[in-house]
């Protein structure tokens, strides 16, 4: 499948907000246990200002996923350092396109001078946990039993690339 990169914008509040509640109701990937609205979408504009956020949408111009990178403490001495997000939908996970998402994510960041990146990942969520493993992520803290969500506890991994 082809798809390309663009600047994540309002036009994609409704497919962006649709991928993630299919993940809230679905997975440990969103953290969230209730579906949220489209005016979330303002949320992870507001968070990740000034830094990368992206869209990624298949040849018809459908929006198949979309990323962001935020900082990871709003104080000046951490600015070296931004926390990932991403999503995919369903029906093209496993198809490359997150390790090229990764990929052009950390070509952002070090042109912000970024030289670490985390990732907060729930531990049921094998799939991604494997996933940050395969490209370079190294675990680096577990914080047990804060989660819970669907009836059962989760820690959540904290994960981090050096670039």
């Amino acid at each position: 499948m082809e798809y390309y990169f663009e600047n994540l914008s309002n036009e994609d509040r409704k497919p962006v907000i649709d991928i993630f509640n299919h993940y809230i109701e679905n997975s440990f990937a969103a953290y969230f246990e209730n579906k949220v609205s489209y005016d979330f979408f303002n949320g992870f504009m507001r968070i990740s200002e000034g830094y990368p956020r992206i869209a990624v949408k298949s040849n018809n111009g459908e929006l198949i996923g979309f990323a962001l990178l935020r900082p990871y403490n709003p104080i000046p001495t951490f600015r070296r350092t931004a926390v990932i997000s991403y999503f995919i939908k369903p029906t093209h996970i496993r198809k490359g396109i997150g390790k090229s998402i990764l990929e052009n994510l950390i070509g952002k960041a070090k042109e912000m001078g970024i030289d670490s990146i985390l990732a907060s990942i729930s531990s049921l969520n094998e799939i991604s946990i494997n996933f940050h493993l395969k490209n370079g992520f190294m675990k680096c803290g577990v914080l047990s039993k804060v989660g819970h969500k669907f009836g059962k506890d989760f820690d959540e991994i904290l994960m981090q690339k050096i670039l």
